[in-house]
């Protein structure tokens, strides 16, 4: 078995895309059983925000788990694996855990250092709890990464700036319309991102009002923050009120059109637009006076500006230690797998040892029916002592040489040599990635889907050639 990562992001993928294959909350459960219950996907868990769509799988073939799993996320976006395959990225057993790791340290959002993506892990992994999507080797690797991404907000400065996707749009705002201080906003959502916006606008010292499908949440939300609450009916006349709108529901369709927004009479309106698929309409955007902020704006100026935070303000020693702490968590979770990989060979041959030592001394009993109680016992202890030694530095040493690339190949050597029958995720009848692959298996952290082997099948027919 081993860990796959498939998905989508704003790395790769323009935001058109992104929308395609965003979900909703039903969407990600039916995603998960649709993964689980493939040929070769055993685990699954999936992570979906306004900038990626990530699956991190346990699959007992490397192509083909790659094949199940793009061709979930096509079946969902309504394409096809080869429209996808462009945009898609794939990381692969210990680059997959380091991406997630990633992934929940900020160091691939749009906005880095942002703390809101390790929140959405947390989430995504009590949804495949709650469906039953995770089992033991998702399980540690999830739980190591929520750690990961604590740490490093806890002991780097990689958040001091407070940055997120939230309050880079708002500084757009501000070089647009100035101070927001007393400026009256609406905010429709009340989800996280809707909270984040209205608490984050507040301290800027705006008026805020929210507005939401679920009034009762939008109460909450804007008496915890000093502001109102609007119910949708009154959109119009809200945003006629507001000097800024922000948007982030989870609708499927757009909420705000050119009939919401209407003729402002000159008075400016800044709209920031975060959520995925967009609320508004892209004709608003040309309305007179309006000023539209959206997830591909920001998206465009980190494109600008490769590898150079959207906020600009993290620094960059706080990016590298960021990156120190992942990599150091990464190597110590891969010693970890590999030393529990190796556990069950060397069960194994203490067990046949054990076996062989008692065959023997019932063997030595039948032969020697004399020998006393305290002479038998003597025997015992020596013939185990030296077993023990003997085998002490073999499975110390496969356990230490676990760690290394390649370790497992010594338990595999021990296997051979011993003649251990081991059965399950070890046996005969175990697959690994060369059993999988005829190319390399070291492949390239986060490489295109349409790079990998052509034998992946586009066409949803498996694979060419080879085993699947």
């Amino acid at each position: 078995m081993s860990l796959l990562a498939v998905g989508i992001s704003h790395q790769t993928a323009p935001v058109a895309l992104l929308e395609q294959v965003s979900m909703t909350g039903d969407d990600k459960v039916k995603t998960l059983h649709e993964l689980v219950d493939s040929e070769h996907v055993s685990e699954a868990l999936v992570l979906a925000t306004c900038n990626r769509i990530e699956v991190f799988a346990e699959v007992d073939r490397f192509h083909g788990g790659i094949t199940d799993v793009s061709r979930v996320l096509a079946r969902h976006a309504g394409a096809t694996v080869e429209e996808l395959s462009p945009y898609v990225t794939v990381y692969y057993e210990d680059q997959a855990i380091g991406h997630l790791c990633t992934v929940a340290a900020g160091l691939d959002s749009m906005v880095v250092g942002e703390t809101q993506v390790l929140g959405q892990l947390r989430a995504a992994y009590a949804l495949a709890q709650e469906e039953g999507t995770v089992g033991r080797e998702l399980h540690p690797i999830t739980q190591r990464a929520l750690r990961v991404g604590k740490r490093v907000h806890a002991e780097t400065g990689i958040d001091k700036a407070g940055a997120s996707l939230v309050s880079v749009a708002l500084d757009r705002v501000t070089d647009v319309l100035g101070d927001l201080t007393g400026r009256p906003v609406l905010v429709v959502g009340a989800g996280s991102m809707g909270a984040l916006a209205a608490t984050t606008l507040a301290r800027r010292g705006a008026a805020v009002t929210v507005s939401s499908r679920t009034p009762a949440s939008a109460a909450r939300l804007a008496e915890s923050i000093g502001g109102r609450q609007a119910d949708l009916e009154q959109l119009a006349e809200e945003v006629a009120a507001a000097d800024v709108l922000v948007t982030c529901t989870g609708a499927t369709g757009t909420v705000i059109g050119t009939d919401e927004v209407g003729d402002r009479h000159g008075r400016p309106l800044a709209v920031v637009d975060l959520a995925l698929p967009r609320d508004v309409e892209p004709a608003v955007a040309a309305l007179p006076g309006v000023h539209l902020i959206d997830l591909a704006m920001l998206q465009g100026e980190r494109a600008a500006h490769p590898g150079r935070p959207v906020a600009g303000s993290v620094a960059a020693d706080d990016i590298a230690a960021a990156h120190a702490l992942v990599e150091l968590e990464t190597s110590l979770l891969r010693a970890e797998r590999q030393a529990a990989a190796v556990a069950p060979t060397v069960s194994a041959l203490r067990s046949q040892a054990a076996e062989v030592v008692d065959a023997e001394l019932l063997r030595l009993s039948t032969r020697l029916p004399d020998l006393d109680a305290k002479a038998r016992s003597e025997i015992a202890r020596t013939v185990r002592r030296v077993v023990d030694k003997l085998l002490h530095e073999p499975t110390v040493r496969v356990k230490e040489l676990a760690s290394a690339p390649g370790g497992t190949d010594y338990a595999d050597a021990l296997r051979a040599l011993f003649g251990l029958g081991l059965t399950g995720a070890t046996g005969d009848d175990r697959t690994t990635l060369s059993d999988a692959v005829t190319v390399d298996p070291q492949v390239p952290a986060g490489t295109p889907l349409s790079a990998l082997d052509p034998r992946i099948d586009a066409t949803g027919d498996g694979m060419h050639g080879g085993a699947a």
